[in-house]
């Protein structure tokens, strides 16, 4: 019998790969494997090919911080994200690692054994199983197969083509055509003006606005630091800056909500001057209760204001043959309808898992420390943050499991289970109490419950959650500790 790994990763996206070279740095002796559906690494950045998919986050927080991002745009492209996590793959020995084509469909846990029985199958259909004491999911946090289904009435009569952007074909020729392209959020407001460089016009279509926020997308500060300081303590610096920044606005938008949404329209009137139309840009909601849109160098609003890309306000009333015609009797002539209207969340990657033969509903347990269940045993799943990078989260709790499995070694231990007991009195809340975004509210009894006292809560605030998990004791009277049946019988002694 091939002898169990000590970690077996899911996803090798940003969640995974980090995980994975936090293993290698703080726990060179564990063996460790990651296993991801797909033909190659990178999550999202492998998954997403549509034109000017970027990150809406930096990449001196998007960048993990063990390894530094030497280059002047800290807003860029996914092509570049690939090249960036294919860096940390080979300098930290990650590839062979690494087992693609191979998508996990359940986890059961023994504890007289105290190991996960990981059942996966390949494109093939055929079933394989893999043991590993500790099991982490860094699966990302959405369904790559089947995005949200807006229920677009009329949209299989289009005479043109419907393309989603998650399933964008290699081969769509958009030079000179009229694209709609329905929705207001991240993906469209990147999508118009990449699109807006070759088409005849583009038109975003929006039911309701968005907050969009512009910025750089080069840092000039951190330029300036890499001049005066090693590689490494520029960008801790410049890190340290953006994930402040990221704080204040978070923190305004919510404290003087007003005060934000004036500089937030006078950010786009200086941009689009006399085509600034304020309902345009105006949700029905406060900045920061949704996530935030990112427009690095105030792109979208060069494409409206160079008339090459518009705005339209309206439901839809019809998809017919040659466009969308609007419920306030408007019609769109569209030669490519695209469909940048959400995601779908599924949590686990799908996976399911079971304790001792008894189903885990997700749902039904509480976080403990940003990452693992209550009472489920020698497991964690990454959710990234909501109002920030996710890779702050994949340090964060990579950093803090490393320390976990260095003290179970050190104590002679194989099992650790945060332990909730049944009475357990806390103040139940849900990570996505403070946000409205659709795709959030659907994925609501997906995701397990959060409490308003450590340790049984998911933060929102990285700097609180950093000095957390730093100073809490990994023995902290929550954790229990076990030797499992096996173990102690190979030992020939009782503790």
């Amino acid at each position: 019998m091939t002898e169990p790994l000590d970690v077996l990763i899911v996803g090798a996206g940003i969640s995974g790969i980090g995980m994975a070279a936090h293993l290698t740095r703080e726990c060179p002796g564990k063996r460790y494997a990651i296993v991801d559906r797909r033909a190659a690494a990178g999550g999202t950045w492998d998954l997403f090919r549509y034109p000017g998919v970027r990150s809406d986050s930096d990449m001196f927080t998007l960048g993990y911080a063990f390894a530094p991002w030497r280059e002047d745009r800290s807003i860029v492209g996914g092509e570049t994200i690939l090249g960036y996590l294919g860096e940390v793959i080979d300098s930290h020995g990650i590839a062979d690692r690494i087992h693609f084509g191979l998508t996990v469909t359940s986890a059961d846990w023994d504890s007289r054994a105290g190991l996960w029985t990981v059942r996966l199958t390949d494109g093939h259909g055929k079933a394989t199983t893999m043991a590993a004491r500790f099991l982490f999911a860094g699966a990302g946090y959405y369904d790559y197969d089947d995005p949200h289904d807006a229920q677009i009435p009329g949209l299989d009569s289009f005479g043109g083509l419907a393309v989603h952007p998650q399933f964008w074909p290699d081969d769509l020729d958009y030079a000179g055509k009229r694209i709609v392209v329905i929705g207001s959020g991240a993906t469209a407001a990147t999508l118009v003006p990449a699109l807006a460089e070759k088409a005849a016009l583009v038109t975003m279509l929006q039911r309701t606005p968005t907050w969009y926020i512009t910025r750089p997308a080069r840092d000039g500060m951190a330029a300036w630091l890499r001049r005066l300081l090693p590689d490494k303590a520029a960008y801790a610096l410049t890190r340290l800056k953006n994930v402040r920044m990221q704080n204040y606005l978070f923190g305004k938008s919510r404290s003087a909500p007003e005060g934000m949404k004036a500089f937030l329209h006078k950010q786009i009137e200086d941009q689009l001057g006399s085509k600034f139309d304020p309902e345009a840009f105006t949700p029905p909601y406060n900045p920061w209760e949704q996530r935030m849109c990112l427009i690095p160098d105030g792109d979208l609003f060069d494409a409206i204001r160079e008339g090459k890309a518009e705005i339209v306000t309206a439901r839809i009333a019809q998809v017919d043959q040659t466009g969308i015609l609007l419920d306030d009797g408007r019609h769109l002539d569209a030669d490519i309808i695209i469909t940048a209207t959400g995601l779908r969340l599924t949590v686990l990657g799908g996976i399911t898992l079971n304790v001792d033969g008894e189903p885990v509903n997700p749902a039904e347990h509480f976080f403990y420390r940003n990452c693992m269940f209550s009472n489920v045993p020698n497991f964690a799943m990454l959710f990234g943050y909501l109002n920030a990078s996710w890779t702050l989260r994949v340090d964060l709790v990579a950093e803090w499991l490393c320390k976990l499995l260095r003290h179970m070694d050190k104590w002679g231990v194989d099992v650790a289970t945060p332990y909730l007991p049944v009475d357990h009195g806390l103040i139940e809340t849900h990570p996505f109490d403070a946000f409205s975004s659709g795709y959030l509210q659907r994925a609501r009894a997906q995701i397990p419950k959060s409490a308003t006292t450590s340790p049984w809560q998911i933060g929102m605030d990285y700097l609180t959650d950093r000095k957390e998990v730093r100073e809490a004791p990994i023995d902290d009277g929550v954790m229990r500790f076990e030797r499992t049946a096996q173990a102690v019988a190979s030992r020939g002694q009782l503790s």
